[in-house]
């Protein structure tokens, strides 16, 4: 045998050798089993559901509701209560700031879609969008009926209003705008209101105002589409070696379905690893399937939650979800 072909195989075995030790090193079943049960966090709260299929970013959603209808309106004090008493730990809501200093609780960019009012939310008073009825514009049959209009008069809450509703609860906290001064804004709130801080479970949504508030608000948790993908590509590229990046830690990384199992040691190693450095793991929806929602919705969804899952599972159907992935 000549000398290189001695090297090549003298290599080969060093690349099997060190492949096997990647192989275990990662291998979630030789890892300690996770211990826990999911926790939950409802998008939205209890809302209705509607069809996503082309839908584009700035749709309006409430003309597009399904049957059968549901009492509750997104981001009301009656979703959220109803979504906390089926065991929700976190409701996500939205929020604007208004022209009087305060924070509303709503979901869209403009009134136009869901309410009778018209412009930015931002753009008015708390005052007046208490006035507004927001199951104004909902229809399951293109305009013909409003099942809910009428009963969403006043509905529209302040985050002052939220946190007073729910003393003890926790709520991720979304800003729609690119803007800055917004989370500026939320963040000195946050800082002044002590019932604020321990409600706020993190922050999300647009970079800059998320950006802003993780940075004048200490101890603040959040993520933007940005900073969750600096955390899964850089734990891709080297966490096989155990490196959980900077990006990864003390903070909030959402795993979607369709992603889990490229993530080194996915589930129980991964989860450890980043228990270790003060990340909480919420498992989604799958990413980027057109018409399909963002949380964990369906039954055959629900069955793919590991075992013992310690994290918080994203769902918009909490009533459906929490007995399947709660169950002993």
């Amino acid at each position: 045998m000549d000398r290189s072909s001695r090297h090549g195989k003298t290599w080969a075995s060093v690349g099997i050798v060190a492949c096997t030790a990647v192989y275990l090193f990662n291998a979630p079943w030789l890892a300690p089993a996770i211990a826990g049960s999911p926790r939950l966090l409802a998008h939205r709260g209890v809302h209705q559901d509607f069809d996503r299929i082309g839908l584009a970013s700035d749709g309006c959603t409430a003309t597009r509701i399904r049957e059968p209808i549901a009492p509750e309106i997104e981001n009301t004090i009656g979703s959220m209560r109803a979504a906390f008493e089926l065991g929700a730990e976190v409701v996500e809501l939205d929020v604007h700031p208004t022209t009087d200093g305060q924070f509303a609780v709503f979901h869209d960019w403009t009134l136009d879609c869901r309410t009778e009012g018209t412009g930015r939310a931002r753009d008015h008073t708390m005052a007046y969008l208490k006035t507004l009825d927001v199951g104004f514009g909902y229809t399951a049959d293109g305009g013909r009926s409003f099942p809910l209009r009428g009963k969403g008069v006043g509905l529209i809450p302040s985050f002052d209003d939220v946190v007073a509703a729910f003393p003890g609860k926790h709520f991720l906290v979304n800003f729609k705008s690119h803007d800055p001064a917004e989370g500026e804004l939320f963040a000195a709130a946050l800082n002044a209101n002590q019932a604020w801080r321990a409600a706020v479970w993190a922050v999300y949504g647009g970079q800059q105002p998320t950006k802003r508030a993780l940075q004048r608000s200490q101890g603040l948790k959040g993520f933007t589409r940005a900073s969750e993908k600096r955390c899964l590509l850089g734990y891709l590229l080297l966490g096989w070696a155990g490196y959980v990046p900077e990006a990864c830690r003390n903070t909030i990384v959402l795993v979607p379905l369709n992603y889990k199992h490229w993530l080194w040691g996915w589930p129980n190693r991964f989860l450890s690893r980043m228990s270790a450095v003060g990340t909480e793991v919420v498992l989604r929806g799958p990413y980027g399937e057109p018409g399909m929602p963002d949380g964990i919705d369906t039954v055959e969804q629900a069955a793919l939650v590991p075992r013992g899952f310690p994290g918080l599972v994203w769902t918009n159907e909490i009533a459906r979800v929490a007995p399947l992935v709660t169950k002993p």
